[in-house]
């Protein structure tokens, strides 16, 4: 069972499907607000400043743009997203070892060049919206989910990834295998009661964090709801109460 003194460090809010006033009124609604996911739809909305907007606002940030490439693609592309001081970085791990590798090195430098900490890269296993049935039909994949999870995981590891991105439903077994340090930050995170939209495999904040999650990626819940600071609150309380 988790303890937490501070769950809102353990929850990652998407900044999706807003304009940037539209962002700013949210954020400042969330006062105790740690982190913030900016994926591709508000990336490509308002460009890179964006991050450089919500640091200034003292927010960490999961910059979350699935870079999938050839090795020196991806290597420059890290090398410039370190640069904006972003914590997180996502890659997909099926772009390969070659590309992991200096994806990972590439970012290093590129923080050092401005003195910034480095960024921790986080490998996408295989995205919360599929699922065994569509990896077979529609990518001839028959291998299990969990399987190919595994081993894009141990792909990541073995690359020098720091962690992945991983549905909470194969946290628990990723979670035996890859202890922390390596982290495992999941999407599919739902409520009772909450519906799934897109998402295909999915847990609550609690079970997905008593399964080994090291940070939750949490959305609409909060950000389409009538009142957000509530919304977030409940969340952070349910997980103290446990």
């Amino acid at each position: 069972m988790i303890e937490l003194s501070k769950p809102e460090e353990q929850l990652i809010l998407a900044l999706d499907r807003m304009s940037e006033s539209e962002m700013l009124s949210l954020i400042e609604k969330l006062p105790n607000l740690v982190w913030v996911k900016v994926g591709l739809e508000l990336f490509s909305l308002l460009g890179p400043d964006v991050i450089l907007k919500l640091r200034k606002l003292g927010k960490k940030v999961f910059l979350d743009l699935k870079f999938h490439d050839i090795p020196s693609t991806m290597g420059r592309a890290c090398y410039h997203a370190a640069k904006t001081g972003a914590e997180l970085i996502t890659v997909h791990a099926c772009a390969g070892q070659k590309a992991l590798k200096e994806s990972n090195q590439l970012a290093i430098e590129g923080a050092r060049s401005v003195s910034l900490p480095p960024p921790t890269l986080l490998a996408v296993t295989v995205l919360t919206s599929w699922s065994s049935k569509d990896l077979e039909n529609e990518l001839s994949i028959s291998q299990s989910l969990p399987d190919r999870v595994n081993l894009l995981a141990k792909l990541a590891l073995s690359s020098g990834i720091g962690g992945c991105i991983c549905s909470p439903l194969e946290v628990n077994s990723l979670r035996r295998i890859f202890p922390e340090p390596f982290q495992l930050i999941t999407p599919g995170i739902r409520s009772i009661g909450v519906g799934f939209d897109d998402q295909e495999r999915v847990l609550t904040p609690l079970e997905a964090l008593n399964s080994g999650s090291s940070k939750l990626v949490i959305g609409r819940e909060v950000t389409q709801s009538d009142d957000p600071a509530n919304a977030f609150y409940q969340i952070c309380s349910k997980l103290l109460l446990n």
